[in-house]
């Protein structure tokens, strides 16, 4: 992939997942140049924050020419100080892709030895040990992009080859060079919004392949219920004027288009009148079932939007100060401030949760006998009374919604002030982001046990002939992981193997 234009979302997916190898168009090695070269000639006499100053509330200090570029080396040393669980190399692998993209924009007034270093990384899989815990995401995410810089540097430690190793082993393996700070490199490699965009770009990629599987399980009870298809129906749907609950409709008449359970409304309580004062058939179905697009479609449109979001801010230069030469001029402002980032991703983790909470209701609904009044009590497929079916995998299911519940509070709006009050409100927009990437995993552990106790009602119901395509594929991949059980079993090892199954197909 040759770089010198706006990436999308799928360029990182490309990269990051199917490790396409990145390249940099010369029009961009030059613009970084030029921006470069400027930046070395206007500085000169004049005083440019973060080259011939101090940082944050220090910034009053004058550093004298001889200290400007060990500055910046103290700088990323003093701030390579995370901790907690190391981000893993997908995240990373997004995160540098996030930073070169940004760099390249020729408005940060790097040498080009970063970019072509960072193109190496990305290319060689070499991600820099990155901790979650550190950044408050308004400076941009200097803690974090700290180790980023600490690595091109030839410091710090880095994952290469599925092991935790010294960026110094490393590049002498691969015959690597560091860089060397020209004139502010530390602050133009870690002032942005890279580490959180990198992670919100890896969490919409799983945000959508949840929303996916939760529109096929969502289609795949309503066939097991045989419901009525009019909740799902183009003139229903069109009726209320929100394209996300209109896509929902559509995708769940798409999968449900072969069906042979799926049932209509005219055909069984329109054609005849009926003397029964108590009706058999339920006239309507629990809201689970039959709100699935109004309730999914906030989802998608959520997604849609973080998205755009995102790809707008991984193609802005989001450091300080900005240089534009064209200008003749260096603009001091605050574009690695993060609202916008954390902000989306607590709206995203609000309708994760959300539809992680419709995930819970469905698999109750299949649970208890009481309510479907189809299923045996926990989809118990041995002896009641003396087998527990999936009564003990609901536990978990429930217990780890609620612990989505909790997640969904709000980062955007709990700013604390640091860095002696320069730093007097922040974004927290790497930690909004880490917290919605733990309810995307919650998510798929949901969706995992709903799955299987899906793929368990099939089997009690005995209609693998009439079940859809789409939620025939889905029995029949879940089976090979699982196999058709009656007796008790241990169940956490086959829960996981679901778990990844969801997280790692396309779908």
């Amino acid at each position: 992939m040759r770089l010198n234009r706006d990436l999308k979302i799928e360029d990182f997916q490309e990269v990051v997942f199917r490790k396409v190898p990145v390249d940099l168009d010369e029009a961009l090695v030059k613009r970084v140049d030029e921006s470069f070269q400027f930046l070395k000639d206007f500085s000169k006499n004049k005083v440019i924050y973060g080259v011939n100053t101090g940082f944050g509330p220090m910034a009053q200090y004058r550093i004298s020419e001889e200290d400007r570029l060990q500055l910046q080396y103290n700088l990323i040393r003093s701030h390579s100080s995370g901790i907690g669980n190391p981000l893993s190399p997908t995240v990373v692998k997004a995160v540098m892709l996030a930073r070169l993209n940004t760099l390249s924009l020729g408005n940060s007034g790097i040498h080009t030895s970063v970019v072509f270093l960072l193109r190496e990384l990305i290319n060689r899989d070499i991600t820099p040990l990155i901790f979650e815990h550190g950044g408050v995401g308004a400076s941009g995410d200097l803690v974090q992009l700290a180790h980023l810089a600490l690595v091109l540097i030839g410091e710090g430690e880095v994952f290469y080859k599925g092991e935790r190793k010294s960026t110094q082993e490393v590049f002498a393996i691969e015959n690597l060079k560091p860089i060397k700070v020209e004139i502010r490199e530390g602050l133009g490699l870690m002032n942005g919004t890279s580490a959180m965009s990198g992670i919100g770009i890896i969490n919409t990629y799983h945000a959508r392949k949840l929303l996916k599987i939760s529109i096929k399980l969502s289609c795949a009870i309503n066939e097991l219920v045989q419901a009525y298809d009019d909740h799902f129906s183009e003139a229903l749907n069109a009726t209320k004027k929100h394209a996300g609950q209109h896509k929902i409709a559509e995708k769940m008449r798409d999968y449900l288009s072969d069906s042979q359970l799926i049932r209509k409304r005219e055909d069984h309580l329109y054609q005849n009148e009926t003397q029964e004062d108590i009706f058999k058939d339920k006239v309507q179905e629990y809201y689970s079932l039959r709100c699935v697009p109004q309730i999914l479609g906030p989802v998608l449109e959520t997604l849609e939007n973080a998205e755009n979001v995102l790809e707008r801010e991984i193609n802005s230069a989001n450091d300080n100060p900005i240089i534009i030469s064209e200008d003749n001029h260096v603009y001091h402002g605050g574009n690695f401030h993060g609202d916008y980032i954390s902000l989306e991703m607590d709206k995203l983790k609000l309708v994760v949760t959300k539809l992680t909470m419709l995930a819970e209701r469905q698999l109750n609904y299949l649970l208890n006998s009481k309510i479907n009044e189809i299923f045996p009590p926990f989809m118990n497929l041995g002896k009641l009374g003396f087998n527990f079916g999936m009564q003990g995998v609901q536990f978990t299911a429930t217990s780890t919604t609620a612990e989505n519940q909790m997640l969904s509070n709000s980062m955007y709006v709990h700013s604390i002030p640091n860095n002696n009050d320069n730093q007097d409100i922040v974004s927290m927009g790497t930690n909004a982001a880490l917290i919605c990437s733990k309810t995307i995993v919650n998510a798929f552990e949901v969706l995992a046990i709903e799955a299987v106790t899906i793929v368990q009602a099939v089997e009690f119901m005995g209609s693998q002939d009439k079940i859809s395509a789409s939620t025939r594929k889905i029995y029949e991949e879940i089976r090979e992981i699982i196999p058709a059980f009656s007796e008790d079993m241990i169940m956490y090892p086959y829960i996981e193997k679901v778990k990844n199954y969801l997280m790692e197909n396309e779908f």
